[in-house]
């Protein structure tokens, strides 16, 4: 893969420069973007480094993008660094490491698109998300500090140990035993939220992110019946996930409710047939969700703040093992319910749906959590927290 990008070669002498590396989803982008955003309107320079298939959710936020892998997220999780077909395993312990690994061959595609990157432009500093192992390794070869930026509620660290063993010959080439600890942690997740995790950390305050459409009158405005959003994240494209959010639909048929599937345009059409009375398509949950009484959904992290920088209580039903813990941390808040997979039946999830619905608690609980939110630091706040890294760095 050859890369290629116009950089300027002038620039204001107290301006950083700041690469930021996502993962392979849009998830990963939607996270980072309100500091790259924040730190780019504060005068410094700023890339946004992913995988290629990665770089139209970039620039749908308006930051400068720089494709550093053709690989995508799910090729490097189920196959190994020979291409060969990996099996997920059964084991939850053994789930993280093989997750970690899968982030690890990530990483190993990553580092020579950026170091090329680092090479020509000499960034001041590197910001990589949760599971960007890319961005430690090349920060350390450079001799710059970097910054790990969680995504949303937090990664479960034994999916480091997982990278690391991946990366064990990178690690080696670069001097290093280990994976470098990261010389700061910005974390948007509330605080009463929070993993406890090695370094300092910075909190900063959730600022939801979409893909953009225009704004209906009706998105703006609640209805005549209490409106519940499922969705299932911006993933949804075969035949079995579309299925399940038509399942959740009809599952919450006995109530009277007005039902809105965010779900990807590509399958919008299908689910739109499928279940008529419901409005379906690509909807920017933050707006949405300010006029939804409930959400029913996979418990993917970006969604579940979503739902509480709105303040609306969730109906989780996570699928992944390292999704569980979190959603329990937003159920015993009392924000949610969370029904495992063996507890996903259509009864258990109108039932769920209903007390939801009808009880004030999970309200209160979900309007506190917002507001907990809020008073978090805000991303231009942080980027003076950045500066001061950078600052202290350049005098060692």
């Amino acid at each position: 893969m050859v890369l290629e990008w116009s950089l300027s070669t002038t620039r204001d002498p107290d301006a950083m420069k700041i690469v930021f590396l996502t993962g392979g989803s849009p998830a990963t982008v939607f996270a980072l973007a309100p500091l790259a955003s924040a730190t780019r309107l504060a005068g410094h320079e700023v890339l946004v480094a992913s995988p290629s298939d990665m770089t139209s959710y970039v620039l749908s936020t308006g930051l400068p993008s720089v494709a550093v892998t053709d690989g995508t997220m799910r090729d490097f999780m189920f196959q190994d660094a020979d291409g060969r077909p990996v099996a997920i395993p059964t084991a939850p312990d053994e789930r993280l490491l093989f997750n970690g690994r899968g982030f690890g061959r990530l990483a190993r595609a990553c580092l020579p698109g950026l170091r090329s990157l680092a090479a020509d432009w000499e960034p001041d500093l590197m910001v990589g998300g949760s599971l960007c192992y890319a961005a430690p390794v090349a920060a350390h070869e450079l001799g710059a500090p970097w910054v790990r930026h969680t995504w949303d509620l937090g990664e479960p660290l034994d999916i480091d140990a997982g990278a690391a063993s991946e990366l064990a010959p990178e690690l080696a080439d670069a001097g290093l035993d280990g994976m470098p600890a990261a010389d700061l942690w910005v974390d948007v997740c509330p605080p009463s939220l929070q993993i406890s995790g090695p370094g300092p950390r910075q909190g900063m305050r959730f600022v939801p992110y979409n893909q953009r459409r225009p704004l209906e009158p009706w998105m703006r405005r609640r209805g005549e019946r209490p409106r519940v959003c499922v969705t299932a994240g911006s993933r949804v494209s075969g035949q079995d996930e579309a299925a399940g959010l038509v399942a959740l639909v009809r599952a919450l048929s006995s109530l009277n409710v007005e039902c809105v599937i965010a779900a990807p345009e590509a399958v919008a059409d299908a689910l739109g047939k499928a279940v008529p009375d419901a409005r379906v398509g690509w909807f920017p949950l933050d707006t949405l969700l300010t006029t939804c009484d409930l959400i029913v959904h996979h418990g993917g992290g970006q969604t579940t703040l979503t739902a509480l920088h709105a303040g609306v209580p969730q109906l989780l039903l996570p699928t992944i093992p390292k999704m569980v813990p979190p959603c329990r941390g937003v159920e015993e808040r009392g924000a949610a319910i969370t029904l495992p997979q063996d507890r996903q039946t259509v009864a258990d999830i109108a039932q769920a749906a209903e007390s939801l619905l009808t009880t004030p608690g999970p309200r209160a609980a979900a309007q506190k959590m917002r507001a907990e939110i809020a008073q978090q630091p805000s991303p231009a706040q942080v980027v003076e927290v950045l500066e001061n890294l950078v600052r202290s760095a350049n005098r060692r």
